[in-house]
């Protein structure tokens, strides 16, 4: 299949559409979000954050092509800070969401929720094959900035606002990234790994919707209760 067909496949593939306009987003442009409801939408996306180097460290020995593996280390070299692990983008959120007055227990040890951990391990599984691993990456990439963004949004609207280092290193860094991975799908691939490629990445998008559908989940859970 030619790249230009199966890159329109995947920007105009339904799960993409529905995860980027997923209704937990509006409802944070309106919404009243506590500190403390704001808090398990930090701690949660603490546990995909973190893994993610390691989901990239891993695809980078799982595949045996160059152009691949390069446009991974990109990746990887930015998440990592590229040589300065307080820049690193785990350094930066946790800077970031203790500036906004979250405390590091709340940032890094909320217990994963069962959506979170599918996530977490659906990330796992893609990345010992090559086909896998380029489906999550690409799929990651795409949704990144409209999901960062929203996080960002659930802060400000908790506890006014603030600057955000976090989000502004991905409005810098995500044009790049997408590029990259944009990148691993421009190959030559026979029909079996076009599908295997696009199978994976609506696994990956399934699993966020299921993240942001669990978060959506507690803030109407809260809004029940007050």
């Amino acid at each position: 299949m030619e790249f230009i067909a199966l890159k329109e496949k995947l920007e105009k593939h339904s799960l993409r559409s529905e995860l980027i306009r997923h209704p937990f987003f509006d409802y944070l442009e309106k919404a009243d979000v506590s500190r403390e409801l704001a808090a398990h939408f930090v701690g949660q996306w603490w546990h995909p954050l973190h893994y993610f180097p390691t989901f990239l460290s891993r695809m980078i020995s799982s595949t045996g092509t160059l152009a691949v593996k390069t446009a991974t280390s990109q990746i990887l070299f930015q998440e990592l800070g590229e040589g300065n692990v307080a820049r690193a983008h785990e350094s930066i959120y946790i800077t970031s969401m203790q500036q906004a007055g979250f405390t590091l227990e709340q940032i890094t040890q909320a217990k994963a929720l069962p959506s979170t951990a599918a996530l977490v391990s659906g990330y796992e599984a893609s990345s010992y094959n090559e086909l896998t691993g380029i489906g999550f990456m690409y799929a990651t990439e795409v949704a990144d900035l409209a999901m960062v963004s929203a996080i960002g949004t659930a802060v400000r609207r908790a506890v006014g606002p603030i600057k955000l280092e976090w989000v502004d290193i991905h409005i810098q860094q995500e044009p790049g990234h997408v590029s990259d991975a944009s990148g691993t799908i421009a190959l030559d691939y026979s029909e079996f790994e076009v599908a295997e490629i696009i199978g994976t990445a609506e696994t990956a998008w399934k699993l966020w919707i299921g993240f942001f559908n669990a978060l959506y989940a507690l803030a109407d859970q809260e809004a029940r209760v007050a």
